[in-house]
């Protein structure tokens, strides 16, 4: 493999021609992710999927936080052997392989200043550097935005924390479900009579995975005419504050406090889940017409000529009155009768869905969305694959599975970095990196 990445650190220039059709867009550029969990595992991820090389780094002992987040585990198929003294994990957690595939792993530990090193040197030789440390913490290790800069100019620096680099708050760790409350999300989601609820997806720490991806990119393109790399700055808390959009706008425009609304919409009706005989719809009425059309499937065309009903703004004003005539209807059905008259009239609407109907959905699998892989210690694994596909490029197509801990630490020291056997065997002794040589027993 050495010499196939390029180790000057910059981008290689695709060709726009049919040769360079088929290419990953990211081909050429070497991410070193120094994070762990959801939001920075997340980001990493899709540079992966987008073909960059994503070299993981993980504590030798412990592994990325989820790697023991668990259960569900996936068991491994048949014991194997390492050289290394080896975490006994009971499996590969499903949280960690559901944001680590397209990545390789490397054993470092950066309190040991041989550790660091391997750091600074592999820095040295990437475009992208994604940490989500405590502010200030890399800084004590010499590991800083302004200590990589002066060996790498064109190095892409994101940080990503609960607060951010600066302001009172940037030393206080932060977790999603924090931030959800305290940014506002959870005052906002749950039932208009009950307590507030968190999201039930990990959407604060998601969300920041997505900013600071789209930052990374635009990084490397602005980096594409100044030459130079620069420091993105990407926070949990900014993240939730910006996606509030307009609940957030009605606040600051018109000094709206905002409520929990549960599944409706504070200025469409209809616009909620309904319950059915045996289980929930939701159903979106979004102006006169498909109001009406609602109407006329339900065989309640009066409704449509009732004054209390004529627009939305009357709708939502004599909801009290509408959702309860609706429900009444609806309860009466079931689900699947309700979607057979709804079909065809132009009307949004929808089942709620569990997971299993989620991906038994005719959609989900016409567009290939699970992908299976084959992990060479836990056999056949399912994932969600990209979320994005493209007309050239073959992003999705050869998925690598989520490494096991350390797996690449020997290849990367080899290929990257040009270690000799003694530099090797000097930084395993020192206990600054940890080879696993996995092997079937």
């Amino acid at each position: 493999m050495r010499g196939f990445y390029k180790c000057a650190n910059s981008i290689r220039q695709h060709s726009t021609s049919a040769s360079g059709a088929g290419q990953l867009p990211l081909k050429g550029v070497r991410v070193l992710d120094l994070t762990r969990i959801l939001a920075g595992p997340f980001c990493t991820m899709l540079l992966g999927d987008l073909g960059a090389e994503v070299i993981k780094v993980e504590h030798p002992q412990r592994g990325d936080d989820t790697r023991t987040w668990g259960p569900p585990f996936k068991d491994y198929e048949q014991p194997f052997a390492t050289q290394s003294s080896f975490a006994k994990f009971p499996g590969e957690s499903a949280y960690y392989l559901s944001v680590n595939r397209n990545k390789k792993s490397i054993a470092i530990d950066m309190k040991i200043e041989s550790g660091r090193t391997i750091i600074r040197e592999l820095a040295a030789k990437s475009d992208v550097l994604v940490e989500n440390f405590v502010p200030g913490k890399l800084a004590e290790m010499q590991l800083s935005f302004e200590d990589l800069q002066k060996i790498n100019p064109r190095l892409v620096y994101a940080s990503i924390s609960g607060y951010g680099q600066t302001g009172p708050y940037k030393y206080k760790p932060g977790y999603d479900v924090i931030i959800e409350a305290e940014a506002g999300l959870m005052h906002i989601t749950g039932e208009k009579s009950g307590p507030p609820v968190k999201v039930g997806v990990a959407v604060t720490d998601i969300m920041t995975g997505l900013y600071t991806h789209g930052a990374i990119m635009a990084a490397l393109l602005a980096r594409q005419q100044s030459g130079r790399g620069q420091h993105i700055d990407a926070s949990l808390m900014q993240t939730q504050t910006s996606i509030l959009a307009n609940i957030a706008s009605n606040y600051l425009i018109g000094s709206q406090e905002a409520e929990r609304w549960g599944t409706c919409h504070p200025s469409i009706a209809p616009y909620q889940v309904f319950a059915t005989q045996d289980g929930n719809i939701c159903i979106g009425a979004g102006n006169n017409q498909q109001f009406a059309s609602l109407c006329t499937a339900l065989q309640r065309p009066e409704l449509k000529t009732d004054s209390r009903f004529l627009t939305n703004a009357d709708r939502v004003a004599n909801r009290g009155i509408l959702i309860p005539i609706l429900q009444d209807i609806l309860k009466r059905k079931t689900t699947q009768q309700v979607l057979d008259i709804l079909e065809g009239c132009g009307l949004p609407f929808g089942p709620v869905n569990n997971l299993q109907q989620t991906f038994d959905h005719p959609q989900v699998k016409a567009r290939n969305i699970v992908r299976q892989v084959e992990h060479p210690f836990v056999g056949q694994i399912k994932m969600v694959g990209p979320a994005v596909e493209f007309s050239d490029a073959p992003v999705g197509k050869d998925i690598q599975p989520p490494p096991m801990l350390g797996q690449h630490t020997e290849q990367v020291l080899r290929s990257v970095l040009g270690y000799s056997k003694d530099q090797i065997h000097n930084a395993v002794a020192s206990g600054g990196a940890t080879l696993f040589r996995y092997s079937t027993s």
